[in-house]
């Protein structure tokens, strides 16, 4: 059976399989890279390497030659118009291959000079022979002069300069490098950058070093080519002449015209790209505290100072007036740098007044933007106002110290501190003009806690019997404790002094006043905030007592009410890690904040203590009696933390009286006791004493160290 598929036309046809392929680049493949630039500079660099090994005709050399020169021109205006110098961090890579092509044409037109010199001045083509003509002038030795004078500036002034250039930025660059990369790495950890801007500057700062370093190599490519360039004109003039006479029977005129027209010609050729590149390579270098293009920044700092322009022009017409030198060209220059002068200094002056304008519009004083009302729900902790008569207090005019008031209120924290263990809120000072001319108030949350009364120019005096003081003044009471005062004029203090009697100050009498309103209040000064940071700042093994106690036996709220328990007896927490060790301990079988406050004072015995001992070494009691502990225990109603005291009211006035007279007799006998009870009493009492006697200290006999020397003073 014969099968017709293949032959039968409405069959579609199968597509050919592609031919395998033998892994050599198509033509097209080869064209397309070329396009693209994948192995354009190394086709390009392959052709120089040619140059340098095949003989090339003259057509072909002026097409190179023509490549060369309008190459260095591209060089030269990249480097004018590029902003910075990474911008053309090619720049050595470019330099080297320009390099090798114009020694590759020198090459190759030496071949041509000293095979066809004799033919004519056209043997290594047109361009080399219309340089040579056209600087020449018709006479060889001028031709050599010139080009002697181009090999000159090229190697001794532009190369050399640029060289030196190159060489210090590249040594400065590196030594720079360790400071550069700890600013970046200083600005990182500051937080003034993020990692991605770190890493670009890191690579900017490599790829300058890098830069400068390869320009420092770079640049003795150019210098190594006017010297090439030089020996290489030597020999063909000096090779030319030996050829053309000893071999083409030229006369040494006709042999010195010809060779020295074609090696001027293609020297001039060479040399005048190696000048352009050398002074790209000048510019480039010199640029590195340059910002913007070279015309621009040139321009800018040119014209930036009209005087320098106004003075040259002053110069070039003081040198049109001397004899011999023509007028029109000095003149025009120095009409020229008169205008550039007085446009530089226009501009200035409109810069500068825009730039007033700018200020003035940001410097205006602008209407008063409205407090948002949150502000007004803000609150003073500690508040002291003033009548108008008491400024002076806080202006310095006060015995002729500066600021007596705030510097004593200065020191007032640092004793709270050192005393009572937190740190008292800061006290803000307002004039009040609704208040009498010397009176003062004490505020404490912006609720009048005391007030007073004071006389700037006087002395407050007091007798420590008590008594009323004789002396002329104005009798008062002090503020603090109430005692009998009075203000006396600043003459009579030397005499109250030799009397006996208490002189202090205004100032004096206010911080004090104000040192008793904090002591009578601290417990609601201290915040949830202030017991934060106390707790924060713990260290070692009490932060890791914090750690256990904290939230799982107590919180932070809880913590605050004993301190504020303890505060409110005027028991300084300023060890706070006892406290927390007494907390921790009571926890463990109550969670009443009153309670554990009891067992917390019974581990500050010691403090408790010290803090109530009498100058003669000895704690002075004054004792509950038996009777008065049973009456107490059987008034207290509840169970639990429910606990209250329900006493009648005659016995607790019988019980004030008895307190008052036992007290009162201790004073007499200079005596300051304190109320000895029961742990299982004292809350009760205290809360009872401190209505009628807050200076009063009521401790329980668990209070009492055990090595404190005691002494009854009375009972009750």
């Amino acid at each position: 059976m014969t099968d017709t598929s293949a032959n039968d036309p409405t069959e579609p046809k199968q597509p050919r399989p592609p031919v395998p392929s033998l892994g050599l680049p198509t033509m097209a493949e080869f064209w397309d890279s070329i396009r693209k630039g994948d192995v354009g500079l190394a086709v390009g660099v392959m052709i120089i390497l040619v140059m340098l090994i095949m003989p090339m005709p003259a057509i072909l050399l002026d097409f190179f030659l023509a490549i060369s020169i309008i190459t260095s021109v591209m060089i030269l205006m990249t480097g004018l118009f590029i902003q910075k110098p990474l911008e053309f961090s090619s720049f050595p890579t470019v330099l080297l291959i320009s390099t090798m092509l114009r020694l590759a044409l020198n090459l190759a037109s030496t071949r041509l000079i000293l095979s066809h010199g004799h033919e004519g001045t056209d043997a290594a083509g047109q361009v080399i022979q219309s340089f040579g003509n056209f600087v020449m002038g018709g006479n060889f030795v001028i031709g050599v002069i010139v080009f002697a004078i181009l090999v000159i500036v090229n190697f001794v002034v532009i190369t050399k300069g640029s060289g030196r250039i190159a060489e210090v930025a590249a040594r400065f660059t590196l030594d720079a490098m360790p400071g550069k990369q700890m600013a970046i790495d200083a600005d990182l950890s500051a937080g003034l950058i993020d990692e991605a801007e770190a890493k670009r500057r890191r690579k900017e700062l490599e790829e300058e070093s890098t830069f400068f370093g390869a320009m420092d190599g770079a640049s003795k490519f150019v210098r190594g080519d006017a010297i090439a360039g030089l020996l290489i004109t030597f020999i063909n003039i000096i090779g030319g002449i030996i050829i053309g006479v000893a071999q083409m029977g030229l006369t040494f005129g006709e042999a010195a015209e010809n060779y020295t027209i074609l090696t001027v010609g293609d020297g001039l050729v060479s040399q005048i790209p190696a000048l352009i590149v050398s002074t790209a390579a000048g510019i480039l270098v010199s640029k590195a505290g340059v910002s913007g293009s070279a015309d621009k920044a040139l321009v800018a700092q040119f014209t930036g100072y009209p005087k320098a322009l106004g003075m040259s022009a002053f110069v070039m017409v003081a040198l049109s007036l001397l004899p011999g030198i023509p007028m029109i060209p000095f003149l025009g220059l120095a009409g020229l740098a008169a205008w550039l002068a007085i446009k530089a200094g226009n501009a200035k002056k409109l810069s500068a007044f825009k730039a007033a304008a700018v200020k003035a519009v940001e410097t205006a004083p602008k209407p008063p933007a409205e407090p948002p009302i949150t502000d007004a729900l803000k609150m003073d902790e500690l508040r002291i106002e003033l009548g108008y008569a008491l400024l002076p207090l806080i202006n310095g005019q006060q015995t002729g110290q500066p600021d007596q008031l705030t510097e004593q209120i200065k020191a007032l924290r640092r004793q709270i501190a050192a005393d009572m263990g937190i740190i008292m809120p800061p006290v803000r000072i307002l004039d009040n003009i609704q208040l009498g001319a010397n009176d003062y108030t004490i505020k404490v949350k912006e609720v009048e806690a005391g007030k007073g009364t004071l006389y700037p120019n006087r002395f407050m005096v007091m007798d420590p019997a008590g008594g009323q003081v004789k002396l002329p003044g104005t009798n008062t009471t002090e503020p603090t404790f109430g005692l009998p005062a009075t203000w006396i004029e600043a003459i009579y203090r030397e005499d109250a002094s030799l009397r006996g009697y208490t002189v202090v100050d205004p100032a004096t009498v206010l911080s004090t006043h104000l040192t008793e309103t904090i002591k009578a209040n601290v417990a609601e000064l201290v915040t949830y905030a202030d017991v934060q940071k106390l707790l924060k700042e713990l260290k070692g093994e009490q932060a890791k007592l914090v750690e256990d106690l904290i939230p799982t036996q107590i919180t932070v709220s809880g913590i605050q009410r004993v301190l504020q328990t303890l505060l409110a007896e005027r028991v300084s927490v300023r060890d706070l890690g006892t406290i927390l060790e007494g907390v921790a301990e009571a926890a463990g079988f109550t969670r009443n904040t009153n309670t554990i406050a009891e067992h917390v004072r019974a581990r500050l015995a010691r403090q408790i203590c010290a803090a109530n001992m009498s100058p003669g070494g000895y704690l002075p009691l004054v004792a509950l009696s038996p009777r008065w502990e049973q009456s107490f225990i059987e008034s207290i109603v509840g169970e639990g933390d429910d606990r209250q005291l329900a006493m009648q009211p005659s016995k607790l006035q019988e019980f004030v009286t008895l307190v008052r007279d036992a007290f009162e007799k201790a004073a007499q006998q200079g005596e300051v006791p304190v109320l000895l009870t029961s742990p299982q009493t004292r809350p009760f009492v205290r809360s009872i004493v401190e209505r009628f006697r807050a200076h009063t200290t009521v401790m329980s006999q668990n209070e009492v160290h055990p090595r404190v020397k005691l002494k009854t003073i009375g009972s009750i």
